[in-house]
């Protein structure tokens, strides 16, 4: 497929690049993996096949063969030549099919995966664009136009369309794995330098919402709220840091380490976003608020479960319908 049009920032991704933190390159990946997982089990392939990550606006892809295509995510308003197309179900598209998405109706990242998967050389075992190392993905950047992307293992699916440009095919996978919490809730556990902030601090960490702030990327959500305050200004020592680490920084002020996180961080962790809401927390933009609520290590790990449990249930009922579809 072909780059017709430039998104903002859209770039390949996978689940990341894991066993180099120690060198000081972060593992990256997709900032929804939860998301991007649920693309590939439409398509059919592997969990931690890369597909591209999208923001609005994004890119406009040409097809120049039969192609079997889903995306997940954010919802924004997909059309194959001209007519709308649902998330969350395969799409077979034809040959010289245009996919081009028009507004945001929700969410903040959608995921594209296709059939066969994306032909890009991996770059330390992963296929993850890595933008301030320039490795990995297509050259290590961002998709631009003209780019063209090839796939790994094509499946001639003429047959499948007929003389038909696109056909939504009958069944889909769901997002909603389960969870109870309220959208605008992110649990946490507490962060080794907890006890170093104010009982006020505590409080309010709790009480008040959180802004996600204009600067936030895929390093980091900066978030703007009441200043919050340690009992001593004593400098902490650089320590590990990950996905979903909370910080506070000198002015007071909160940041949320995304995908793109430094390996090592030296400002205080005062909780960790549990590894079930990063999908929740990823489809966050600037402008939306939230609130924080503690939660325990015995549910975290409860939620997580159930999750991994929602994508093996689908990946097997979508496995069996494309076995059937592709054997007919």
């Amino acid at each position: 497929m072909r780059i017709i049009k430039a998104g903002v920032l859209d770039t390949v991704q996978d689940m990341g690049r894991y066993g180099w933190q120690h060198l000081g390159i972060n593992p990256g990946g997709a900032m929804d993996k939860l998301s991007a997982q649920l693309a590939n089990i439409l398509v059919g392939n592997h969990l931690d096949e890369a597909v591209i990550e999208m923001h609005f606006p994004a890119s406009a892809f040409f097809f120049e063969q039969p192609s079997l295509i889903a995306f997940s995510g954010a919802d924004f308003s997909a059309t194959v030549n001209g007519e709308e197309v649902p998330c969350l179900r395969p799409v077979l598209v034809s040959k010289y099919s245009i996919l081009q998405f028009h507004r945001i109706e929700k969410g903040a990242r959608a995921y594209l995966a296709v059939h066969g998967g994306l032909d890009m050389p991996a770059w330390l075992n992963s296929r993850s664009t890595h933008l301030k190392a320039g490795a990995g993905g297509y050259n290590g950047r961002a998709l631009q136009k003209d780019d063209e992307i090839g796939f790994r293992n094509p499946v001639d699916l003429c047959h499948l369309l007929g003389k038909k440009e696109f056909e939504a095919l009958p069944w889909k996978t769901d997002s909603n794995w389960g969870d109870d919490n309220s959208a605008k809730e992110i649990l946490v556990l507490p962060g080794n330098e907890w006890n170093q902030i104010t009982d006020k601090s505590k409080e309010q960490f709790f009480e008040q919402a959180f802004l996600i702030t204009n600067q936030s990327d895929r390093m980091g959500y900066r978030l703007k709220s009441k200043p919050l305050s340690t009992i001593t200004h004593e400098e902490v020592v650089s320590s590990a840091v990950g996905f979903g680490t909370v910080q506070l920084l000198p002015d007071g002020q909160l940041i949320v380490l995304m995908a793109d996180h430094q390996t090592t961080g030296g400002y205080p962790r005062v909780a960790h976003v549990i590894s079930a809401h990063h999908s929740r927390m990823a489809q966050m933009k600037p402008g939306d608020l939230f609130i924080f609520r503690f939660t325990n290590q015995q549910t975290a790990e409860e939620l997580f479960i159930k999750q991994q449990q929602h994508l093996l249930q689908l990946q097997n009922a979508c496995k069996f319908k494309l076995d059937e579809l592709l054997n007919k």
